[in-house]
C-alpha cells in the first residue's frame, strides 16, 4: 500500500534567518517579541515566517528557554462561592476570557481549581500566574512570592499588577439602583474573608446608608459554607429587621441562597423585598426571578491580565488595555425591571 501522503522537511528557525539574512537570536527575538529588535526588522522576519510556513516547535522552544510557556488561574476562594455545584461560576467564567487570550498569545493556561487541601502550586510547571480575588495574607500569594513565581492579581489589593474590577462602581451602581427602585432600608450580606470586593462593598454601603438616612444591617457568612451561608444569612435577618425592604448581596452564591430564604419566609422577590448581586454570570441569570447584576466586562478584564503578566515576563505589548470599561448595571426582574 503506497502513502500519498507528501512528506517535506520542517522549516527551522535557521531556514528563516538564512532566508531573511539575519542571525538566528535576532528571528528568534522577532518571532516571540521578546528582546531590542527594530520593529521593521521584527515585522520582516514574520512576512518571512510566513512565507516560508513556519511553524514554531512548542517542545523546542520550552526546552530553548527554559519556560513552560504555561501560565495558571489560581484563586483561594472556596470552590463553594467560586464555582459551585454547577462549576459555572465566576471562576471558570473567567477562564474562558483568560484562555482565549493566552493562547493567542502563545500561552496555555491551567485551570487550577479551587482546591482546601492542595497546594497547586507544587504540581504545576508554569511561567506566572493570576490571582483571583486574594485575601488577606492569601496563602497563595505568599507560595507564589516564596517560589518567586511572576503573578497579576485580579480584583485584589490596588497596585501596578492588580486589574481592577471596580469594586466600588459595581457596589454605587448597585445601591443607587435599589434606592431609585424603591428601598428605603436595604440590608447587606458579605463574605467573612475580608476580601477587596467585600470591604469596598461595606463601606460604600456605610456610605449610602448615611447619605439616605437608613440604619445599616450587615451580615457575613462564610464563603466555604456556599449557599447554604447566604441562605441562613438572609433568614437571620430577616427574622431581625422586618422591615428589611431590599438585600444587595455580592457574592451570587450567597444571594440566590438569600432568595431560598425570602421563598422560606413567605415572601416574594420583588413584591416584598428586591434583590441584587454583583456578577452577572449564569447563576444570576438562572434564578427565579434573574437577579439584577452588573456587567464586569470580563473579557475586557481577562486581556488586561493576560497583558499585564506577559509584560511581567518580558514581552512587548503592543496596543495595550490601558483603560477598563466601567461597569455596567444589567437590571432584571428581582428589582422590578
Amino acid at each position: 500500500m503506497t502513502n500519498n501522503r507528501r512528506t517535506s522537511k520542517r522549516v527551522t528557525i535557521a531556514d528563516v534567518a538564512r532566508e531573511a539574512g539575519l542571525s538566528p537570536t535576532t528571528v528568534s527575538h522577532s518571532l516571540n517579541d521578546i528582546g531590542q529588535v527594530d520593529p521593521r526588522t521584527r515585522q520582516h522576519v514574520k512576512d518571512v515566517a510566513a512565507r516560508l510556513k513556519y511553524r514554531p516547535s512548542v517542545r523546542a522552544q520550552r526546552l530553548r528557554t527554559g519556560r513552560s510557556h504555561a501560565i495558571a488561574l489560581l484563586s483561594s476562594m472556596p470552590a463553594a462561592v467560586s464555582a459551585g455545584e454547577s462549576q459555572l461560576g465566576f471562576f471558570t467564567e473567567l477562564a474562558m476570557g483568560l484562555a482565549r487570550r493566552a493562547l493567542l498569545s502563545g500561552y496555555v493556561l491551567v485551570l487550577a481549581p479551587p482546591m482546601d487541601q492542595c497546594d497547586p502550586l507544587s504540581l504545576m510547571d508554569i511561567d506566572g500566574a493570576i490571582l483571583l480575588e486574594p485575601a488577606p495574607d492569601d496563602l497563595i500569594a505568599q507560595e507564589l512570592d516564596e517560589r518567586a513565581v511572576p503573578y497579576v492579581t485580579v480584583g485584589g489589593e490596588p497596585g501596578p499588577n492588580n486589574i481592577d474590577l471596580q469594586h466600588a462602581a459595581a457596589a454605587d451602581l448597585l445601591l443607587s439602583h435599589l434606592y431609585a427602585s424603591g428601598a428605603r432600608h436595604p440590608g447587606l450580606i458579605l463574605g467573612a474573608s475580608g476580601r477587596a470586593s467585600q470591604r469596598s462593598f461595606h463601606e460604600r454601603y456605610l456610605a449610602a446608608a448615611q447619605a439616605q438616612g437608613f440604619t445599616p444591617v450587615v451580615a457575613m457568612a462564610a464563603e466555604e459554607e456556599g449557599e447554604a451561608a447566604g441562605q441562613q444569612a438572609a433568614a437571620r435577618l430577616l427574622a431581625e429587621h422586618p422591615k428589611l425592604d431590599a438585600l444587595c448581596v455580592p457574592i451570587d452564591t450567597f444571594a440566590s441562597g438569600a432568595l431560598h430564604a425570602i421563598e422560606a419566609a413567605g415572601l416574594s422577590v420583588p413584591g416584598d423585598l428586591l434583590l441584587t448581586t454583583r456578577h452577572d454570570g449564569v447563576r444570576a441569570r438562572m434564578c427565579h426571578p434573574p437577579l439584577t447584576a452588573v456587567n464586569l466586562h470580563l473579557d475586557a478584564v481577562s486581556s488586561a491580565a493576560v497583558q499585564r503578566l506577559l509584560q511581567i515576563l518580558g514581552h512587548e505589548i503592543k496596543d495595550p488595555l490601558l483603560d477598563l470599561p466601567v461597569p455596567d448595571l444589567v437590571a432584571r426582574l428581582s428589582t422590578g425591571a
